[in-house]
């Protein structure tokens, strides 16, 4: 909990913290740690046995459908004789019309626990809408907030490479061309040769800035290669609003980590996954809509299909609420302690070390820049570079006017020089950085677990509420009488003479009065 109090406006959710404290279990049924680590094969283990608490819940269910049918296709074979004279003396009492007796009471039973259970799904079915929005909004706010922090590091990369090709060209060009014409002239050649070899020594210490090495592409002929190559190509990078989204490569995760990488990859992901929850959703919303038309109707066809597509959506159900736990469990142990995990994973720390991560990562006002004697330093050597320029100006040009076309091409480089280094140095400094971490963290750790929380119980509720729609529906669709047997009925009733006399009869001597 050390690590989580560190990190500034983030605070777990009582979600995060009530599912980091589930027990963990691995395979052999031993007690595991829930300290974050996806690469452990004991951390896979505990996630493979939360899981397994579906695939059991689900055998359960199948055994309740399996009772159920066998009481329907085996025992009420028995009790159909013993039903049949009953049924007759319910007819003759209701007129030979609709349903009475028990066979009624049967059917409205068996006819209302289906529109309960399709009421409990249509209930879970907007509980899923609502959380697939949730979680999706989470990922927004990730995919958003990692592209901040790409864009961000890809200025820096440019500033960087732009100060270093600006301070190269001044030494090869301007500041060669100036001791040419000081030629012999002491007084003037000494601040020249200072100015090169302060040049050279910011250059120096620019290239050891690695902060945004590793970054991928943002736009076309914006590159940055592995190492300390410089870009090719110098152009600005674009904002994460207008920046082009790119399919992610097939390759493993890139070392070292790309945030830009990371955010394009989570895209891509997540459109997949909103879709297949909205696919889910909509067939479930489909077989409760046509299971009550068929109800309705007493479609005995139609109840039967949707019986079939409840079998599917019950697997569904019963599946997805496995892969949701796994997921919602891990994601509770990387959001009660993030800072822990980025800074032991080597796909965060493989180039940067863990000083500059734990400054970013925590952005405490305890700590200082590990970059602050780095820009100290190239900060002295552009004032120092700049006091030189301004003595030549004022000693030199005097008596080699040749002299001021150069000097004012090395002055000018120097100024777009120090602009670059105070954005640089506004750039490096922690604030933005920690606070695309910590808005990266709220996405994921609120929005997102809320979502997945809630499609958990979307899971849960839907696959109950198709548990009982096959253990009622099965009893409906057999009760009601086929096309072919109410056909044959109407026709024995045409072709029977007496039908109506006998009717008559019986509706008369059922008259109390008469």
């Amino acid at each position: 909990m050390a690590a989580i109090a560190t990190v500034p406006n983030y605070t777990p959710s009582i979600w995060v913290r009530l599912c980091h404290a589930i027990p963990r279990l691995d395979l052999n049924l031993k007690t595991r740690d829930s300290v974050f680590t996806p690469d452990s094969w004991e951390y896979q283990q505990t996630l493979l046995v939360l899981s397994s608490f579906s695939a059991i819940a689900l055998v359960l269910s199948l055994l309740v459908v399996l009772s159920f049918l066998i009481h329907y296709c085996c025992c009420r074979r028995g009790e159909g004789g013993r039903d049949a004279e009953e049924e007759e003396e319910d007819d003759d009492a209701s007129g030979g019309h609709g349903y009475s007796g028990r066979k009624g009471r049967g059917i409205c039973c068996v006819t209302w626990v289906s529109v309960a259970a399709v009421t409990l799904c249509c209930v879970a079915i907007g509980i899923g809408f609502y959380g697939n929005s949730e979680a999706n909004d989470g990922m927004y706010q990730l995919t958003s907030s990692l592209l901040t922090a790409n864009y961000t590091l890809a200025s820096i990369d440019l500033l960087i490479s732009d100060t270093v090709v600006g301070l190269q060209q001044s030494v090869s060009g301007p500041l060669t061309s100036m001791e040419e014409v000081f030629g012999g002239h002491k007084p003037a050649l000494v601040p020249t040769r200072s100015c090169r070899r302060l040049s050279e020594r910011v250059v120096s210490l620019l290239s050891n800035l690695t902060l945004g090495r590793g970054l991928i592409p943002i736009a076309d002929g914006f590159y940055r290669a592995n190492g300390s190559e410089s870009i090719v190509g110098a152009l600005t990078p674009a904002p994460p609003s207008v920046a082009p989204t790119l399919s992610p490569s097939a390759n493993s995760i890139p070392s070292p980590f790309s945030p830009g990488w990371a955010a394009n990859t989570l895209m891509v992901n997540e459109d997949y996954r909103w879709l297949s929850y909205v696919l889910l959703l909509l067939l479930d919303l489909v077989v409760c809509f046509f299971i009550l038309l068929g109800l309705a109707k007493q479609a005995r066809w139609l109840l039967i299909l949707m019986t079939v597509l409840a079998w599917l959506a019950l697997f569904l159900s019963w599946g997805s609420l496995g892969l949701e736990t796994a997921t919602v469990v891990a994601l509770s142990d990387f959001c009660f302690d993030p800072n822990t995990f980025v800074l032991n994973s080597t796909h965060f720390n493989s180039r940067t070390s863990t000083e500059i991560l734990d400054y970013y990562l925590t952005c405490s006002r305890k700590m200082s820049s590990p970059f602050q004697q780095i820009l100290t330093q190239s900060q002295r050597a552009l004032s120092s570079i700049h006091s030189h320029l301004s003595s030549l100006e004022r000693d030199a040009l005097p008596r080699f006017p040749k002299a001021e076309k150069s000097l004012r091409e090395v002055q000018q480089i120097l100024n777009a020089t120090e602009g670059n280094f105070h954005q640089l140095v506004a750039l490096l400094n922690c604030r933005g950085l920690n606070k695309d971490y910590v808005d990266s963290l709220k996405g994921l750790c609120y929005d997102g677990m809320e979502g997945l929380l809630y499609l958990s119980l979307y899971s849960f509720l839907s696959a109950l509420a198709f548990t009982a729609i096959l253990c009622s529906l099965p009893g409906a669709w057999r009760s009601f009488h086929s096309d072919s047997e109410e056909y044959e009925d109407s026709d024995s009733e045409s072709e029977d003479p007496f039908t109506s006399h006998q009717d008559s009869k019986r509706f008369l001597q059922w008259q109390p009065w008469l």
